[in-house]
């Protein structure tokens, strides 16, 4: 390869400098710590939760239940699922168009369990400076026992957040047992290390490559910003010139602006972006280049906010507006979602029946003139208390239902499967016709569902 194809490689295909963002205190960054803590302490605490005898929040896909404290789904619930999703998806609309990137520096994932593996990596190989300086240096015995010591750590995380994941699937009292024990299952075993390796290999190495690379919401934000979107920016106006000057001197003398070049805002990067450049798709708005800036700001004397939370709008003097088309469409839309999913979660049927027609025969013709068809009646008991079930049919006059019993007893989230036997005068129906089996709930609750069924008769 010649010299020139070399440089070009090079400029195509630079190699990845590792960032070692430079802890930093202030009022944004304190807030991110909240809320990695309140959002892994939630994530690691609720599988050990339990309610009413049970674990509180479990998806117990064998069973087909996912239990949520006092609320359990069936697979026919699936839909509430679908409606989460799209309420999710449009409250990141809303939010990125009114705040910009709030969620990728607070909550998201990526986010959350990256900034505990820095804090590892810092408790474990000291300040920025010392590791900058251990990374370049030769291995000696010091940098062995660090570097081997921030591994243990990286990789005990790991797996208990493997662990922590695979106990929402199987009881975590069971999975703790099992894993102490080398007793798991080869899917039990796959999930936990699967997991575990994600967390280990996206929050310990790749880390802003997830959000520069894979996520695909940093390239399509830009689409749901405007002029009066909430962004981390750089008030380029007050800060250039840039340059540095002795404290207490009158740096507008020297045509200098506010910004005194220490370049603290990209030591702080967790992506290693200089935002004095503008908004790049890079910047996930953590606001810890506004809590540097700011202490900077406040030692030299400068007012604060050279590097703040701000619209565009706000930059260029003009007055900013909250409340415009697009956010107030999607807060009506993100309302009426919420509202119906609560209202439609809150009356719920808690009862269900599935009808399946008995495909040995068709249809039978009885000594008595009745035409009888066979159906196997599956009834789903969603309800937390048992109850005692009655069957019976419509769409066809001189309808029969026949099951064997006055009720049936299905206990609290338990299925039972009923052959029942539905018979009509020969003389109603020639071919066939759709009819209706309905469960209605003899106890004192009102609770009812029904199913469809297509019952069949000779033709002549």
């Amino acid at each position: 390869m010649s010299e020139v194809e070399e440089r070009v490689e090079g400029a195509l295909y630079a190699t990845r400098q590792k960032i070692y963002p430079r802890e930093i205190q202030g009022r944004f960054q304190r807030l991110r710590v909240y809320t990695v803590w309140a959002l892994l302490g939630l994530f690691y605490a609720l599988p050990w939760i339990t309610w009413q005898g049970r674990q509180a929040v479990l998806f117990d896909l064998p069973a087909r239940k996912f239990h949520i404290f006092a609320l359990t789904l069936w697979p026919q619930d699936f839909y509430f699922l679908t409606w989460l999703l799209v309420i999710a998806a449009l409250a990141l609309f809303f939010v990125t168009a009114l705040a910009g990137r709030l969620f990728c520096g607070y909550a998201c994932p990526q986010t959350v369990w990256t900034e505990v593996f820095i804090w590892m990596e810092r408790w474990v190989e000291g300040s920025r400076n010392q590791q900058i300086k251990l990374a370049k240096g030769p291995w000696t015995r010091e940098k062995v026992l660090r570097k081997g010591a921030k591994q243990f750590l990286w990789i005990a995380f790991s797996l208990w957040t493997g662990f922590t994941f695979v106990g929402y699937f199987t009881p975590v009292t069971e999975l703790a047992v099992k894993i102490a024990q080398f007793a798991t299952g080869p899917w039990e075993t796959f999930w936990v290390l699967f997991y575990g390796g994600a967390t280990y290999v996206n929050a310990g190495f790749m880390r802003e490559q997830v959000c520069k690379y894979m996520c695909p919401y940093a390239r399509f934000q830009s689409a749901m910003f405007d002029n009066d979107t909430l962004i981390v920016t750089y008030d380029q106006s007050r800060g250039e010139p840039r340059g540095a000057r002795k404290k207490g001197s009158d740096h507008k003398a020297r045509g200098l602006g506010d910004c005194v070049d220490c370049t603290m805002c990209v030591q702080v990067c967790p992506t290693g972006i200089d935002i004095r450049k503008g908004l790049q798709y890079e910047c996930i708005a953590c606001a810890a280049c506004v809590d540097a800036c700011d202490e900077v700001m406040d030692k030299v004397g400068y007012p604060q906010g050279l590097i703040r939370y701000d619209t565009h709008n706000g930059l260029e003097g003009r007055p900013r507006h909250a409340l415009r088309p697009r956010t107030i469409v999607y807060g009506s839309l993100l309302v009426l979602l919420v509202a119906g999913f609560g209202v439609s979660l809150m009356h719920r049927n808690v009862v269900g029946v599935d009808v399946l027609r008995d495909r040995n025969a068709l249809f039978r013709e009885r000594a008595d003139g009745l035409i009888e068809n066979v159906y196997n009646v599956k009834i789903l008991n969603k309800d937390g208390e048992a109850h005692e079930f009655t069957i019976a049919a419509g769409g066809l006059p001189g309808l029969h239902v026949d099951y064997g019993a006055r009720t049936v007893a299905v206990g609290p989230g338990a299925v039972r499967s009923v052959p029942v036997k539905v018979r009509v005068p020969r003389g109603e129906l020639r071919g066939g016709a759709d009819i209706q089996l309905t469960i209605r709930t003899a106890d004192t609750r009102a609770l009812q569902a029904t199913g469809k069924a297509r019952f069949l008769a000779p033709t002549n």
